[in-house]
């Protein structure tokens, strides 16, 4: 994991750089906003550290002009200042958290560790959401789909999971085609006294 601390206080820059290797990350250090923000242009980083008042960018401009670059990356913001304005703008701006200094290295760290778990969650969620929409694929009738096969356990033609559910044929046909593809639905082939075998779908229990 990789850290940007923007800070244009030497002593608190090395404490934090402290931290890092402590945790066992690597970091980079900025001595302003406007060196920040150059830094993470052009460089990779999991987390920015962000101080408040700096001269040149202060910690809100910064915030700015990152989240007009990056959306996801989380970015805390290290202050003296507890008012409850400020705080405030940061989150308008885009901050994800802050923490008042002096701060303190097990705080720092975990949170941390959790804004980037959170922000890995965001991103795998999004993935599948990008999927869902390449296949056309709407998370709502899924599940519409998956819970009415988990609840009826013999195996059903598509025309009597369209009557039940009331979706057209076309539609069900196709979920069920992807859920067959991701492994969730099986399809049992029922032969009969007359015509053809008949295809039915039941929910693949393990």
């Amino acid at each position: 994991m990789k850290i940007l601390i923007i800070d244009n206080d030497e002593s608190l820059r090395y404490m934090l750089t402290e931290f890092c290797k402590h945790a066992n990350w690597e970091s980079d250090t900025a001595e302003n906003g406007r060196q920040g923000v150059d830094k993470f242009l052009q460089g990779t980083y999991d987390v920015i550290l962000v101080d408040y008042h700096m001269p040149e960018m202060d910690g809100l401009q910064t915030v700015r002009e990152i989240r007009k670059h990056n959306e996801n990356i989380p970015i805390l913001v290290l202050t003296v200042d507890e008012r409850q304005e400020v705080a405030d703008r940061f989150i308008e701006e885009g901050a994800t958290d802050f923490a008042l200094k002096p701060v303190k290295a097990p705080d720092l760290i975990s949170r941390i560790r959790l804004h980037v778990q959170i922000a890995n969650m965001k991103h795998v969620k999004k993935e599948e959401e990008d999927v869902f929409t390449a296949k056309g694929i709407s998370k709502g009738t899924l599940q519409q789909i998956a819970e009415f096969l988990k609840k009826n356990r013999d195996p059903y033609p598509v025309d009597a999971i369209s009557k039940e559910i009331g979706l057209a044929y076309p539609t069900v046909y196709r979920y069920l085609m992807y859920l067959l593809e991701e492994g969730k639905v099986k399809q049992v082939v029922s032969h009969q006294k007359i015509g053809r075998p008949k295809k039915l779908y039941k929910w693949y229990t393990h």
